[in-house]
Formats: structure tokens, C-alpha cells, sequence
């Protein structure tokens, strides 16, 4: 059998005991949804980069722009993406605009899935 195959039961057998315990444990369509849109915006490799530096220090548009080497357009739709998902938040002092992770579950997010990541490089 190779890797690629699918496995698949060879006879329908469907537990019910499990069917009935896990069906009251299922996500409503709208977390579902909400929860997807999450990780459909965080599958962009510029917003990983950008919550990677958020996670250790909060920053301006320019900063984050010079560290990666961006316009500072180009950045602040990125931020805007991450912000209207709930990702980013911000802080205006005077004429300057300051970036963060939204809370500690963003940090959490991000740092399980690099966990991951880095795991599956160590094989």
C-alpha cells in the first residue's frame, strides 16, 4: 500500500454510540465559518510574517514596513486584513498608529502551529 492511498473502512459499520455522543458536540455553521475565515487569512505568508514580529514587540506601520521590506501600502492592507478578522488591534498616539496581536489566543495561535511546523523539520 502506498502513502498516497486512501484508506477507507471495507464494511459500513457507523458507531452509534459515538454518532450520538459527538453530534451534540459539533460547532454551530457559524463558528465553522468564522473559525475557517480565521485560518483562511492567516494562510497568507505576509500576515505570518507580520504576526511573527507582532508577537514580540507592538509596532508602527513604518517599522513593520522596514523590517520586511515593503511599502508601507502594501503593509497597511495586510494589517487591515489582520485587524478585520480580529487578529491585530491598534493604538494611536499623536500622528503615529501602533500594531498588536489582538490578545494572548493570537500568540497561542501562532506559536502552536510554528510548534508544529518546527516538529515535522525535525524528522
Amino acid at each position: 500500500m502506498k502513502d498516497t492511498d486512501i484508506l477507507v473502512c471495507q464494511e459500513y459499520c457507523p458507531n452509534l454510540k459515538n454518532i450520538k455522543e459527538l453530534k451534540n458536540k459539533k460547532l454551530s455553521e457559524d463558528i465553522i465559518q468564522q473559525l475557517a475565515a480565521t485560518f483562511k487569512v492567516l494562510g497568507d505568508p505576509t500576515r505570518i510574517k507580520i504576526i511573527n514580529i507582532l508577537a514580540n514587540k507592538e509596532l508602527c506601520v513604518c517599522d513593520i514596513s522596514e523590517l520586511l521590506g515593503m511599502t508601507q501600502s502594501a503593509i497597511s492592507h495586510q494589517l487591515r486584513k489582520l485587524r478585520d478578522s480580529n487578529l491585530v488591534k491598534y493604538r494611536k498616539e499623536g500622528r503615529v498608529v501602533y500594531y498588536s496581536l489582538d490578545d494572548h489566543h493570537i500568540l497561542q495561535l501562532f506559536n502552536q502551529g510554528l510548534e508544529h511546523v518546527m516538529e515535522d523539520d525535525q524528522i
